[in-house]
């Protein structure tokens, strides 16, 4: 649902005034989240807007540098996004730095008088070397001569715009970094963003706070207070706000946040949508009411939602099914509330992230389109047009690693901290089909069951960012019992990470393997195979759907 211009200003606003910002503009590339996030690493402020945008909503940001993401573009094509107009000549009036990465950098060249041609040899693409030239502004004097980078282009700069001069080249000779340090602009062909680029933390480090000057002054502290003074002013003093809890850490940070503040004035719903892991209503209502001390009412709509989604298999069809009955649930909490208190509750708390806003491109008031749909988060894509509550998305701005942080202030418990993300769409997404037909809601939570106390028995929970098995919706031949069998097919995923946006697969021991596939087949009997997911993000995503 598209917010107001007037007041996505006014909160992108509040948020540019109180710190320095680094504003990251989006062509599209896969790792445009992870620029922004590197940046925040040490300590600054970096905000997405979608490259072609206004010169308007540039200036209003008033960011102190700028950083052009790489995108699947050519600059050739027609079409093809470019920075808008007089943002070159605003930047050098305000002495603001910026450094063009990948198809950032070939904007830089063409826009500014220089020439782009596709690469002779095809291209350059993965880890592969590069050579520093020495007393060069934009690489620090302790970088090394030469380091592996990540190279992802078809096309490159042969000639530069007056002024600029070369730092890098590639060992095929190609120009991979480029300077105009009396201009301040800045260009790396490849992208320091990503863990594959051996010294890219370090240059991302060196542009902030050498070059750029950046303070650092992004602190979660201030995030909360801020926070905190956002709902203040959104919420009136006799407003009632609905919460929706799913038992994941962000929408029980987002609940104890509005809870510091409002108080009584939150009424929190958590909703057994039948597609919850084993025992999980259970647990989670225990840590509500006997360590967050949350309001929190629980609602049964296992029966309606899997009557809602019987016959569904497409992934986005599920999703946004899924959503619009979470939006019926409150609705009708709503209207229960409103007779108690006697007038309706007008805002409704989602745990949204900004990897959610970014998922599901292009997101509400945004205008990011230059980056291909990925998938529609439940609290982004499910949304219908006619909702009826204003939403408060306290996390709307944070990657999940600052969630956590968040928490911690907040005082949410350590093991509820450390809990591996689950969907708000629940086991939805990790059926294959429709997730009503024959036992496959049971089967998979048994066999998650057993997966997640494996990695517990074993030590390696707090080592994985998120595990999780998958139905597959085949039936393998196998032998049990000295009998023939046609059972279930199950898929495991363990995934490390730091903040959700890539991830590597776990490199379990064998030994771990054949533990736990030997238990979940000798456990779960409708089950005789199991296999390891061994995919990274990208090319894959995390959960299967």
């Amino acid at each position: 649902m598209a917010e107001p211009a007037a007041k996505k200003a006014k909160t992108e606003n509040g948020i540019f005034k109180k710190h320095a910002t680094c504003l990251v503009l989006d062509y599209g590339s896969q790792y445009t989240q992870l620029i922004a996030r590197r940046v925040r690493e040490n300590g600054v402020l970096s905000m997405l807007m979608p490259g072609d945008v206004t010169m308007e909503r540039i200036r209003e940001a008033n960011p102190k540098t700028i950083i052009l993401s790489g995108g699947p573009n050519s600059v050739h094509v027609e079409g093809a996004p470019r920075v808008p107009e007089g943002f070159f000549e605003y930047c050098k009036e305000n002495s603001i730095p910026v450094l063009g990465i990948c198809y950032g950098m070939q904007l830089i060249v063409h826009q500014l008088g220089g020439e782009v041609k596709t690469a002779e040899a095809g291209g350059e693409y993965g880890r592969m070397p590069m050579n520093v030239v020495r007393d060069s502004t934009l690489f620090s004097t302790e970088t090394a001569d030469s380091q592996l980078v990540w190279m992802s282009h078809g096309d490159e700069a042969v000639k530069l715009p007056e002024g600029f001069s070369v730092v890098a080249r590639s060992e095929q000779g190609a120009i991979v970094a480029i300077e105009n340090p009396e201009r301040r602009i800045f260009g790396l062909q490849y992208h320091p963003e990503v863990v594959h680029s051996e010294r890219g933390a370090e240059t991302i480090r060196h542009f902030l706070f050498d070059v750029a000057k950046m303070s650092g002054d992004w602190k979660m502290e201030d995030v909360l207070e801020e926070e905190m003074e956002k709902i203040r002013q959104q919420v009136g003093p006799t407003d009632h706000v609905i919460c929706a809890l799913s038992g994941g850490v962000d929408s029980t940070v987002a609940a104890t946040l509005v809870h510091k503040v409002l108080g009584d004035r939150l009424h929190c719903v958590f909703v057994d949508n039948g597609l919850l892991r084993y025992k999980e209503a259970e647990r989670v209502m225990d840590t509500f009411n006997e360590h967050l001390h949350l309001p929190v009412t629980k609602v049964d709509d296992a029966e309606r939602m899997l009557g809602r989604l019987k016959g569904l298999t497409d992934p986005e069809a599920k999703r946004k099914a899924i959503g619009a009955e979470f939006i019926d649930v409150f609705s009708e909490y709503a209207h229960k509330l409103e007779k108690e208190l006697g007038h309706k509750p007008r805002f409704l708390v989602q745990g949204t992230l900004y990897p959610d806003v970014i998922e599901s491109c292009p997101p509400p008031g945004k205008g990011q389109k230059h980056s291909h749909t990925i998938k529609s988060h439940h609290n982004v894509g499910g949304l219908p047009e006619d909702l009826q509550f204003e939403l408060i998305e306290p996390l709307r701005e944070l990657f999940k690693d600052e969630v956590r942080a968040l928490g911690r202030l907040l005082g949410v418990p350590e093991q509820f901290i450390a809990r591996h993300p689950f969907p708000g769409p629940g086991l939805a997404v990790r059926i294959i089909g429709d997730v009503t037909e024959g036992d496959r809601l049971d089967v998979l939570r048994e066999v998650d069951e057993v997966f997640i106390n494996s990695i517990k028995e074993w030590g390696l929970y707090d080592k994985i960012w998120q595990a999780f098995a998958v139905f597959l919706p085949v039936r393998s031949v196998g032998v049990q019992g000295d009998q023939r069998t046609h059972s279930h097919v199950v898929a495991l995923r363990a995934v490390t990470s730091s903040d959700g946006m890539t991830a590597d697969w776990y490199p379990f021991q064998p030994d771990f393997l054949r533990y736990v596939s030997t238990k979940i087949c000798n456990t779960v009997r409708s089950v005789n195979r199991v296999v390891y997911d061994v995919t990274s993000k990208p090319p894959g995503t995390i959960e299967w759907e």
